[in-house]
């Protein structure tokens, strides 16, 4: 691979014009394809095998029209001082809000007046509407969300609290101010990186490419392949942050490789057939922890995955002939001046050690106490993983200034927690002899339960083979009191169904999002066990070894758990919550540790390829053990820390969203590259390297036979190189390109 890969980066450097030209079409026919491409609604969300999912099937079918998976919203009104709801001008005024309401949009389906349907207080100071919408929340018009907001604005003028709850004023998040900080960030740490503008830029401008066709491929087929409006936030995120990590190999290798005096193309040769083959790999490591997302058998989520790989698969290519070609058009300007200074001072015998340099050889004199620090600090972090509890957050972790978590607070304190998530039961009587004896049954059984508010009367469908019943605990929507409601309810339905033949099923956004937490946190140990088992014979492929992979699949693992840990001690149980913003803790969202495997272990294996790859290189070219770990840090150190500096301050850039899960998403990303960065790949691979001696590169004689030798460390091209034309010569004439 080293030797095609050597070929390729010479030709990509050589034919730059061509290079460079078919890089900026297929960004200019993605653009255009992405333009003229219809406007991507919502991706329809289902899981697939949950019994939520099957009594919104069976809604659909029984009760056509009625948009069962349709938005929904809750306008609630707070009458001022001793005021009440129930009086004749605030009755007046709601009712005329209720009318507006209507005839607000076409994509209302229904609007229920609260006096009609006993949506008031007890004691009358609160009242509030229900809204049903056609469609989901995430293809309601601006025109649809204005009128929702707008209802409560007279009602507002004339004393009355007016606050919306519900999904239809969820819209997605903007990224985008994120993601220029992020950008920005990069290019400051690049500068330093390479103490070049030019150095700096070229990561930057590669990734934003790649980024680019990858985004706009999406937006161009988001119709076709029904992929949504959110799943290009995943590949926005992964492809920038691989992109420059892979540019950012490439260019510095290149620099190395001119450092020793080799001619430009030579130089772009073998930087791409060296770190280009470790960026092949992590690339593929990356493809399968995004690939396997499709083990949750979520398709929104195996949709998102699959085109977060594919921009990933680009930004591989752009490292392999993008950046070579870049080079070309750069020249010498990629070396700054300090760099060139420092690269002479390298090459001279009395030069000063890096840091990566003093920090590898600090490691190999204190191994021991390196490896115990470590692995005994990161599992004191990870020991709140064990109180994991997962499930999806409601309103009430909105922060207190939004409408939503108003509304929230107004419908507890009005009503009860309970009414912030009520339960739909849907009875199937289509096999039972006496549909409503059957649905009063379940009506019976449902108030034996505890934790059980208010059960209203069922509502059968004109064919009458089908009813519903609202059930409204009484705590709030993510409490685990509610959870047990939903499956006491469950539990009780094989027994009806013996008795009397009717299926009893449990649905409702609540009982949704405890469906979809249970799904993710079974597919939890399926998932790691594939891409951690793929990715451990991929990394035997690479290196040659047995335990080198072993050692960074469980290194991966321990900064993973103790991330968790990290995640469950600050939005679980509040430690530092007010530095982060954090309102009001509650489980932790159901899919972040499927997502933070999917993620981290792309990134964390990125940095264990390129810096353990040369000191496989230094080992096979017959340095000791130690002596290859002293050059695999003073080689890779530097760029593997600005790697990780730049996608922690991508990921850090989250925490400031208002929005909890988001929020929740950047701490997690950001903390786990952290440990896996710094703390395991910097000091508990070269200790574990340290100790094991040449029995790290051991591999079995039968093994080495079986597996394929795809030369990552350039031996074979070394002998190429070696045994071919005369090496200088070639360069001279090929420089002249």
């Amino acid at each position: 691979m080293a030797t095609f890969l050597y070929k390729l980066g010479r030709l990509a450097f050589r034919r730059r014009r061509y290079v460079a030209l078919i890089w900026v079409a297929l960004l200019a026919l993605a653009g255009f394809g992405a333009a003229s491409a219809s406007t991507a609604t919502s991706s329809s969300f289902s899981i697939p095998g949950t019994e939520a999912q099957r009594a919104f099937d069976l809604l659909d079918e029984r009760f056509p029209g009625g948009s069962a998976d349709g938005a929904t919203a809750r306008v609630v009104f707070k009458a001022p001082g001793d005021e009440k709801v129930t009086s004749a001008a605030n009755k007046a005024e709601i009712k005329g809000i209720v009318g507006d309401l209507k005839s607000g949009s076409d994509q209302i389906a229904s609007v229920a007046d609260p006096f009609a349907a006993e949506a008031v207080s007890e004691d009358g100071s609160t009242a509030y509407i229900s809204v049903s919408y056609k469609v989901s929340s995430m293809e309601l018009t601006d025109g649809t969300r204005e009128a929702l907001e707008d209802a409560g604005h007279d009602a507002r003028s004339s004393g009355m609290q007016v606050e919306i709850g519900g999904d239809a004023l969820q819209v997605m998040p903007e990224t985008g101010a994120t993601e220029i900080i992020g950008v920005a960030i990069a290019a400051v740490v690049l500068v330093i990186t390479f103490g070049s503008l030019i150095a700096a830029g070229l990561p930057l401008l590669t990734a934003l490419i790649g980024v680019g066709i990858g985004v706009s491929t999406i937006t161009a087929l988001a119709n076709v392949l029904d992929l949504g409006s959110t799943t290009s936030t995943l590949a926005m995120m992964i492809g920038l942050a691989v992109g420059i990590d892979y540019a950012l190999f490439i260019v510095s290798r290149y620099r190395a490789e001119l450092a020793e005096g080799r001619e430009r193309e030579e130089a772009a040769g073998r930087a791409v057939g060296t770190a280009g083959s470790a960026v092949v790999f992590a690339g593929l490591t990356v493809v399968i922890a995004l690939v396997g997302l499709a083990v949750v058998n979520i398709p929104m989520l195996s949709k998102m995955g699959f085109a977060a790989a594919g921009t990933v698969a680009i930004a591989v290519l752009i490292a392999l002939t993008l950046v070579p070609a870049m080079l070309g058009f750069a020249g010498k300007r990629i070396m700054g001046r300090r760099a060139r200074k420092a690269a002479e001072a390298e090459n001279k015998p009395e030069a000063k050690p890096n840091m990566g340099t003093r920090w590898a050889r600090f490691v190999l004199r204190r191994p021991v106490w390196v490896l115990l620090v470590g692995v005994l600090g990161l599992g004191a972090i990870a020991v709140p993983a064990a109180s994991l509890e997962m499930g999806l957050p409601d309103d009430g972790a909105q922060p207190k200034s939004t409408t939503q978590r108003q509304a929230y607070d107004m419908l507890s304190d009005g009503f009860g927690p309970g009414f912030n998530g009520p339960l739909l039961v849907v009875v199937d009587t289509e096999g039972a002899s006496d549909g409503k004896s059957a649905v009063d049954r379940v009506s019976q059984e449902i108030e034996g339960i505890g934790h059980v508010a208010a059960v209203t009367p069922a509502a059968f469908n004109k064919a009458g083979d089908a009813a519903t019943i609202t059930v409204v605990p009484q705590d709030r929507p993510s409490s685990t009191e509610t959870e047990d409601v939903v499956h006491a309810i469950r539990d009780a339905g094989p027994q009806i169904k013996d008795d009397t033949g009717a299926e009893v099923l449990v649905t409702g956004a609540t009982a949704m999002n405890i469906d979809f937490s249970e799904k993710m946190n079974n597919a939890l140990l399926p998932y790691l066990a594939l891409v951690v088992g793929l990715a451990f014979l991929l990394l035997m492929v690479v290196f040659r070894s047995v335990l080198v992979p072993l050692k960074a699949a469980l290194g991966f693992l321990l900064s993973v758990v103790a991330a968790l840990g990290a995640v469950v001690a600050v939005f679980q149980w509040g430690w530092l919550g007010s530095l982060f913003g954090v309102e009001q803790t509650g489980p932790i969202m159901s899919m972040m540790p499927i997502f933070m495997v999917g993620v981290v272990f792309g990134l964390a294996m990125d940095y264990e390829v390129f810096l353990v790859t040369r000191m496989r290189e230094a080992y096979v070219h017959g340095e000791t053990p130690g002596q290859a770990i002293v050059t695999g840090f003073k080689h890779g150190a530097r760029v593997v820390t600005a790697a990780a500096v730049i996608m922690m301050a991508v990921f850090a850039g989250f925490i400031g969203s208002s929005e909890q899960m988001i929020k929740m998403i950047g701490f997690s990303l950001a903390i786990a590259v952290f440990f896996d960065a710094f703390v395991v790949r910097m000091a508990v691979v070269p200790a574990v390297l340290a100790l094991l001696g040449r029995r790290a590169w051991w591999l079995p004689r039968w093994l080495d036979r079986v597996l394929p030798n795809v030369d990552v460390e350039g031996e074979g091209l070394r002998k190429d190189l070696s045994d071919g034309p005369a090496e200088g010569g070639g360069e001279r004439e090929l420089v002249r390109a």
